[in-house]
């Protein structure tokens, strides 16, 4: 009776604490199993570090987007910027030419040949030092004939109408006039005309100084030019090829007139003129020149003394066309050109030493005298340099075609 009475309350606490703690696991307050709580608690930081990587693969995405946008942004403006750079080229290409045709083949070809050759890391690139332009003179830079060449015309005056030296020419200087004057009125051909007149340009001139000869050159460069109005005989350049010379010398390009004229009197033309070279870069035939008080000593036994003057001596030596303009360079210049520009058959062998085996890209071009209104043309003659130039893949050049003047708008050929 005793134990019974001891149990009674154990038991009756014993309900009591399960009650409790049943109402307290109700409400949330009671123990928690551990790995419940680990496991909520792997489970939010999962879902964190997905909503991290989430946000951060955002960002990255749009960090490469706004990169790419950037990239994108960056090529079109350099697009633009090579686009409005090669405008201005062309735009600078096309006013430095201004006086071609826009159909011009030699402009274009000149044009794309300057771009390509003046890019530095380009394949094509020639360093400016091995930039060289060689131009043949009459009939490529200047009035070829009217009614001939200025040097021919120049010793005929000299001989047959200069007051001063008429009467002191010698027989053979009167017979090469003639010819000159003969071939000028029914156009005659003579062989062996071209070293008759050098040798004549040399004797009629023998004795003066070189300062004395350029004076006399410049008083015969007054004269009317006899089939134009509105031009002398020193004002017959070629405009659209001044052109070319100017644009060339703007592209880093080194330029030698190399002609068949007499040296001097080619040297004589060009002096206070529209084209601007130097006396060292005008090549052409030649003669023998002397101290004035050296005689007939020869140079190597005459020493140049303070009172000495250069002068002409009186020999002529050689005539400076086909083969011998490429000799000449040789020795004168001494390297390969890469452009060279003629307009007859005595400029072939230029042309084709400045093409033939060049290291560099070159080019080569022949004017045609197909212009029969502005100029006193050659249809025949033209005819045959488009021919050559078809042979030898050269760039013709019509002056009927391919310039908008010729010697300038105030300058008018006189038909005849």
């Amino acid at each position: 009776m005793a134990s019974s009475n001891i149990w009674k309350p154990v038991a009756i606490a014993a309900i009591c604490i399960i009650a409790v703690e049943s109402v307290c696991y109700g409400m949330g307050l009671g123990w928690k199993d551990t790995k419940s709580d680990s496991a909520d608690s792997s489970s939010q930081a999962a879902v964190s570090e997905a909503e991290s990587t989430a946000e951060a693969s955002s960002a990255a995405e749009e960090s490469t987007q706004a990169e790419s946008a950037a990239e994108s942004a960056a090529e079109a403006e350099s697009a633009a910027e090579e686009s409005s750079q090669s405008e201005e080229a062309d735009k600078k290409d096309e006013d430095a030419l201004s006086l071609w045709t826009d159909d011009a083949p030699l402009k274009k070809q000149l044009t794309e040949y300057i771009n390509a050759i003046t890019v530095e890391g380009s394949e094509d690139y020639i360093p400016p030092e091995d930039r060289i332009a060689t131009f043949d003179f009459d009939g490529t830079l200047f009035c070829e004939t009217d009614p001939n060449y200025f040097d021919y015309t120049l010793l005929k005056y000299r001989v047959l109408e200069d007051p001063d030296y008429k009467d002191k020419a010698s027989d053979f200087e009167k017979e090469t006039a003639e010819k000159i004057k003969k071939q000028n009125e029914t156009g005659e051909s003579f062989e062996g005309l071209e070293i008759d007149h050098g040798k004549s340009v040399a004797s009629a001139f023998s004795g003066m100084t070189l300062d004395e000869f350029y004076a006399y050159i410049q008083e015969f460069k007054k004269q009317p030019m006899p089939s134009y109005e509105g031009m002398n005989r020193g004002g017959g350049f070629y405009k659209p090829m001044l052109q070319v010379i100017d644009y060339l010398e703007d592209n880093g390009f080194t330029v030698y007139v190399v002609s068949g004229t007499d040296r001097f009197i080619c040297r004589g033309i060009i002096m206070d003129s529209e084209l601007e070279l130097p006396n060292k870069q005008i090549i052409g035939s030649d003669e023998k020149v002397i101290a004035t008080d050296q005689g007939d000593q020869d140079g190597l036994n005459y020493v140049l003394d303070d009172d000495d003057r250069l002068q002409l001596a009186g020999e002529f030596r050689i005539k400076n066309l086909k083969m011998n303009k490429v000799t000449i360079i040789n020795e004168e210049i001494g390297q390969q050109p890469v452009l060279s520009f003629g307009n007859s058959s005595g400029d072939a062998s230029m042309n084709e030493y400045a093409t033939h085996n060049n290291k560099y890209r070159s080019l080569a071009a022949m004017l045609c005298c197909d212009d029969l209104d502005r100029e006193n043309g050659n249809e025949s003659k033209a005819q045959k340099m488009y021919d050559l130039c078809d042979e030898k893949g050269w760039v013709a050049v019509s002056m009927k075609n391919d310039w908008t003047t010729i010697y300038g708008d105030e300058v008018t050929y006189i038909k005849k």
